[in-house]
């Protein structure tokens, strides 16, 4: 038996030493020869200014994580929070010199054409980040709340932010594919990572079990694209095509549903979202925020990425199957969210329907105005995270210790209890609803507008019918805060509401409220202020 493996590791070595691989890599500029004892090794320059944000991000989560392992006990505490926040703050600043160079919408790619310098890229990294900053203070507010001493909350939540940025600049498919990990691994350990709730556990196999299945798919997808394209670059996949490539090949019709199915879990677009309400429902509601604003922004940049920028010329083949899952999607969202009882499943369905809304920006994309859609799309994901990661916040003080009841009775009497807080969740219920003089309203306009202008009439009244339907389960909510009805139960609204321990609210959480309903004010009012940039923001 012995012998006989030796002989076929030597044949298997036969094979490999006389095997030549055909296979070239195109010349790059970026690419400088290396010579490493007597072999030319070619490596690409790096041009570190490019990727200064995921540099930022992702040495600061190290120090972080080694600062909290060595000096646990000498650290203050709100040293992780202000790390990550300045972490955020400084990964944001790093953007403005690519941002300098990509103003004039003059695009470009680095480090062997495998990252993108774009506005479009720019934009994303730039919300991912502030994201990121807000979510921190929300996460210390809840920390402490449930008495959970998880530096790690922080690291993690800046890696996963990494991988988000990652995918918004990537210009290759297994870069994306990368960045695609990154931020998931981090995402599934930050759902199960309450120690004292079954179901942060339950939620985090779920989200792993159906998030590995859906990195599966897309890999899969990748695969196939390169067999059908003989590149996994993004540029040269679009220098290669022609008008009727998708067409005309079958593998790469596979592979682009593929991606799409891969892609569209990460968004939670119908039917991909199976996973969201039970996920969202189960995990720490900090880490519920950060996925909800980060993981979808990253997504559609993915999105966004493949089909618009690699494949826009062949958008006659895969513009159908958006149209169609946008539809479904907003339909699905907002009828299903209307019958939820448990308000963090309520903006489960609502986040499904939010990424229909935003998949009209990808229809639209792929049409007549293009930058419209883009922009539209971006300005929507900007004003959309900052929004839901508000609601969170405010639900997450509302649940109490424990984080186990998020029922909409515990809302109750709110308006007379805590007004403010009332207040500024009315504020961000309705910008979801779209009502005029929040950002939620200019978003939603935004997406509507740009499919008018292709003339894809069908789905801006579909889309129209589906903003009042969510409406009515956000007003829901708005008239049992301020009208304190009788619980289910026959006992008080106020006996309900009160139940557990009192809103305690720290300086943190305050903060991150007062900036999220700020900025709904702000972009609503004055929408300009942001749309200069999104209009900016080429692919």
């Amino acid at each position: 038996m012995i012998s006989s493996l030796m002989n076929s590791l030597n044949s298997v070595n036969s094979l490999v030493a006389v095997s030549r691989f055909p296979f070239q890599a195109p010349p790059d500029p970026s690419l400088v020869p290396a010579t490493t004892g007597g072999a030319e090794l070619v490596t690409p320059a790096i041009d570190w200014v490019s990727i200064a944000p995921i540099t930022v991000l992702v040495a600061s989560a190290f120090v972080l994580l080694v600062a909290s392992a060595l000096l646990r006990d000498r650290l203050p505490k709100p040293f992780m929070v202000v790390g990550t926040v300045a972490t955020a703050v400084g990964a944001g600043l790093a953007t403005i010199p690519l941002w300098n160079r990509v103003t004039d919408g003059t695009n470009a790619t680095t480090i062997g054409s495998a990252i993108s310098v774009d506005g479009f890229g720019v934009f994303v990294t730039v919300a991912i980040c502030v994201f990121v900053a807000i979510a921190a203070l929300m996460a210390d507010d809840y920390l402490r709340r449930e008495k959970m001493a998880h530096p790690e909350f922080f690291v993690l939540m800046l890696l996963s932010a990494a991988g988000g940025v990652v995918m918004a600049v990537a210009n290759d498919l297994i870069v994306l594919f990368l960045g695609l990990e990154i931020l998931s691994i981090a995402l599934y350990v930050l759902a199960g990572s309450h120690p004292k709730r079954e179901e942060s556990k339950e939620s985090a196999l779920k989200y792993f079990v159906l998030g590995a299945f859906s990195s599966a798919v897309l890999l899969y997808g990748m695969a196939l694209v390169y067999g059908a394209t003989g590149s996994t670059n993004l540029s040269e996949i679009r220098a290669g095509g022609g008008p009727v490539l998708i067409s005309s090949d079958p593998i790469l019709i596979a592979g682009l549903v593929l991606l799409i199915v891969g892609l569209g879990f990460k968004v939670a677009a119908v039917p991909f979202h199976m996973w969201t309400p039970d996920v969202y429902q189960g995990s720490p509601t900090p880490a519920t925020a950060f996925m909800a604003a980060v993981a979808k922004a990253a997504g559609f940049a993915g999105l966004f990425r493949i089909l618009v920028s690699a494949l826009g010329s062949e958008s006659t083949d895969w513009r159908p199957i958006i149209w169609v899952i946008a539809v479904i999607t907003m339909l699905v969202g907002s009828i299903l969210a209307v019958v939820q009882t448990d308000v963090k499943r309520m903006m489960a369905y609502s986040s499904i329907s939010h990424a229909g809304f935003i998949l009209i920006g990808l229809d639209s994309a792929a049409g007549r105005v293009q930058e419209k859609g883009v922009s539209s799309a971006l300005f929507y994901l900007f004003t959309y995270g900052l929004i839901v990661i508000g609601s969170f916040t405010v639900i997450s003080i509302v649940a109490g210790s424990g984080d186990a009841d998020h029922s909409i009775d515990r809302f109750s009497g709110l308006g007379q209890r805590r007004p403010a807080l009332a207040i500024v969740f009315t504020l961000f219920l309705l910008a979801q609803a779209g009502i005029p003089g929040t950002s939620g309203f200019i978003a939603k306009f935004g997406v509507i507008s740009a499919a008018v202008d292709t003339k894809s009439y069908a789905i801006a009244i579909i889309a129209m019918l589906c903003a009042v339907i969510a409406a009515s389960f956000y007003l829901r909510i708005v008239m049992r805060m301020f009208t304190g009805e009788v619980a289910v139960d026959g006992s008080s609204a106020a006996e309900v509401a009160t139940s557990g321990s009192a809103l305690h609210i720290s300086a943190g959480a305050w903060l991150a409220i007062a900036i999220c309903a700020g900025a709904t004010l702000l972009f609503g009012l004055l929408p300009q202020l942001l749309l200069h940039f999104a209009d900016r923001a080429f692919l």
